[in-house]
């Protein structure tokens, strides 16, 4: 076993722990003095939460004014990270909207914490064309929650844990309550009497790490998970075929609705009392179903696996997220910045992600430590998959690393596991933004994954190699499926022979009058549909579509101004440009729609480049600015020009070519006294 300090310190002078047992088979402890302590012998002062027993003769009574003050040091702490989470004005009235409501209490906290940070937070560049629409959500009376994994705990620092314990009392602030799952591994447990002792441990310190961050602390529930006596019809769908039943639901609804964070260990009971070490991804998944209403009931002794096709499912929890703290980080890749996804669009991503995980395990089968690490980054993966199926669309899944989600520092590089160094050790300070707050107020990641690697900021630095860190965390959302025409992956992108067929938006593939609402609604502005048609007939290199055409981009071949296709085409000077990039209102600056079609444009349609113009003062140019590899204004015209095309690829010629071709492409709105977009 690894060692760390004061892990495995001896519980003579922690806290007593009261054990109540009910008769529902269910098992819950929280922190408290022992009644039969005498004061006169030693005193128990409360740390918000956690009891810890001291001589009498050190015993300190703190002032009504000290203990004012602390509150209002932790407070602050606390308006510190809302403040450093770039949430916009609209973010923060729709976090509000979902997440205010939860209590009074919490929700005078919310409301407090934004009043005093919304007014001075920097706005983050984001797709948003024209006025915001303002989104109503209906108030929700079930609990907001979060289902978290903690991969083996055991090897954490105390002051990852302390910090993580932190950040959790904060989301709960912010609304979100937890349901942690403690996961400490199976491999170097052993027998059934060491492993209990393990985990028994691991959850212990959990509570308590909690405990001394606010009141109320945690609940363990140790046995509201058994195993079905009479497995799930075959007929039923697998979303809801599980070995695992939440029997005593009580002991997980009572203490979340009390504002308890609710620490849940890896094993289940079978008929005959026993309790068995199980898989943490089954306990998450039986959780997820359980809370969203869609767990099948366990039938009574000598009902068959059909009687329950009359039942009713209701939903205990809205599931916002699934959260995943393990050591090795977020989902890696070779093909984005430093490594690792910053976001998986699960519908369009999920089997390339997996593929590529599985390329990387089989070359390195000779190394089993790395095997046993992508073993564990599928693994969670698919996790986040099989969980957001069974989710609303508005729920997401957050990989990320222990220090990463406590938002410390690493001051030293750590062999925590085998293969996998640096992402936690001895910890100094706090980073400035937290990955599980900012997502919470925002709906996003820290940076968008449509941005290029040179604008990412590093979170910190490396203590071995001092180079920057790039953060490790992955978001993953149920997403939306992304069509391209023509397919990319078996039609290349390139400059079409003059004469030879061509797509055309009036083809039977395109559903044009949606396409024409998404231009129309994202610009604000009615198109001149026969006009825009007649002007792309010719030149359509591709259309991208996300989703039900809630955003999508029209890219064509353009060609300098005066100069026919013929020699255009001849003389390698076709320019590929984006005529229309389009979000419908209701999703643009979230869900990340507009960083989907981005993404699919400069890595799938036009790896070599592409460019576009916008007017000078048309508020998404920050956005864009952020995603091009260069910009100007041009002269004597109202257009900005962007382009993606890498410097050492881009000539004086080809640049000539693209300011021509966006000083002189023509417009096709209806409006004609508009300025043009």
């Amino acid at each position: 076993m690894i060692s760390r300090s004061g892990a495995w310190k001896t519980a003579s002078s922690a806290a007593q722990i009261s054990i109540r047992r009910s008769a529902n088979r269910r098992d819950s402890f929280t922190a408290g003095p022992p009644a039969h302590s005498p004061r006169s012998a030693s005193c128990w002062e409360g740390e918000r939460g956690a009891i810890k027993s001291t001589p009498a003769s050190q015993c300190r009574y703190t002032t009504l004014a000290e203990a004012e003050r602390q509150k209002r040091d932790k407070d602050r702490d606390f308006f510190i990270s809302v403040l450093e989470s770039s949430a916009t004005k609209r973010d923060a009235k729709a976090y509000l909207q979902t997440f205010g409501r939860q209590s009074n209490a919490v929700k005078a906290r919310s409301a407090n914490a934004l009043q005093h940070g919304i007014a001075a937070v920097r706005e983050t560049p984001r797709f948003v064309q024209g006025a915001e629409k303002e989104h109503v959500v209906e108030a929700d009376e079930v609990p907001h929650v979060a289902i978290i994994k903690f991969m083996n705990p055991q090897l954490w620092d105390d002051d990852v844990l302390d910090g993580l314990a932190k950040t959790l009392t904060q989301l709960r602030t912010l609304g979100l309550l937890s349901v942690i799952v403690v996961d400490c591994g199976s491999d170097h447990l052993g027998s059934p009497t060491n492993w209990r002792k393990v985990v028994g441990h691991e959850t212990d310190r959990v509570a308590k790490a909690v405990g001394r961050h606010g009141m109320p602390g945690a609940k363990v529930v140790d046995s509201a998970i058994s195993f079905r006596p009479i497995p799930p019809p075959a007929s039923l769908p697998s979303l809801a075929s599980t070995r695992l039943f939440i029997e005593s639901e009580d002991s997980l609804l009572t203490p979340l609705r009390s504002g308890y964070l609710v620490i849940v260990p890896p094993r289940a009971l079978s008929q005959g009392q026993m309790d068995s070490l199980v898989d943490s991804n089954e306990i998450i998944l039986a959780l997820a179903r359980f809370l969203s209403g869609l767990q099948i009931p366990c039938p009574a002794a000598g009902d068959g696996p059909g009687e329950d096709a009359g039942m009713q499912l209701t939903r205990k929890a809205t599931v916002d997220r699934i959260i995943v703290v393990d050591p090795i980080g977020g989902t890696p890749t070779k093909k984005l910045r430093n490594g690792v996804h910053v976001f998986i669009n699960l519908e369009d991503e999920y089997e390339a992600a997996r593929a590529e995980l599985d390329a990387a395990a089989s070359l390195n089968s000779a190394d089993q430590s790395l095997e046993t690490t992508k073993r564990r980054h599928l693994d969670n993966l698919k996790l986040a998959k099989d969980c957001l199926s069974a989710l609303p669309s508005t729920s997401s899944a957050i990989i990320t690393s222990p220090a990463e989600a406590a938002n410390l520092n690493s001051a030293e590089p750590s062999d925590v596991e085998a293969g996998v160094a640096g992402f936690i050790g001895s910890v100094r300070t706090r980073r400035k933004q937290n990955p599980l707050i900012h997502n919470l107020l925002t709906d996003r990641p820290i940076y968008s994954s449509s941005l290029p690697p040179g604008r990412i900021k590093p979170n910190d630095q490396d203590a071995e190699t001092r180079k920057p860190r790039m953060p490790t965390t992955t978001l993953a959302k149920r997403g939306l499926p992304v069509t391209i025409f023509p397919d990319p992956r078996q039609t290349p992108w390139f400059p079409p022979r003059p004469g030879t067929p061509r797509l055309r938006l009036t083809d039977t593939c395109v559903d044009l009058p949606r396409l024409i609402y998404l231009i129309e609604d994202s610009f604000n502005r009615k198109l001149d549909a026969q006009h825009y048609l007649e002007r792309v007939d010719d030149s359509l290199a591709g259309i991208i579509i996300a989703g039900e055409y809630e955003g999508g981009a029209i890219l064509t071949w353009e060609r300098p101004f005066g100069m026919d296709e013929e020699t255009a085409y001849k003389a390698g000077r076709m320019v590929p440009y984006l005529d229309k990039f389009a979000v419908l209102k209701k999703s643009q600056g979230a869900g990340g729609v507009a960083d989907i079609v981005f993404n699919a444009m400069v890595r799938d349609c036009f790896p070599d480049g592409v460019c576009w113009r916008s007017r000078k003062n048309n508020p998404v140019n920050k956005w864009y600015f952020e995603r091009s590899r260069g910009s100007w204004k041009l002269d004597d015209s109202n257009w900005a020009m962007f382009w993606t095309t890498p410097d050492a690829a881009l000539d004086a010629q080809e640049i000539r070519d693209y300011e021509n071709v966006c000083k002189y492409v023509v417009p096709s709105w209806a409006d004609k006294q508009k300025a043009a977009d």
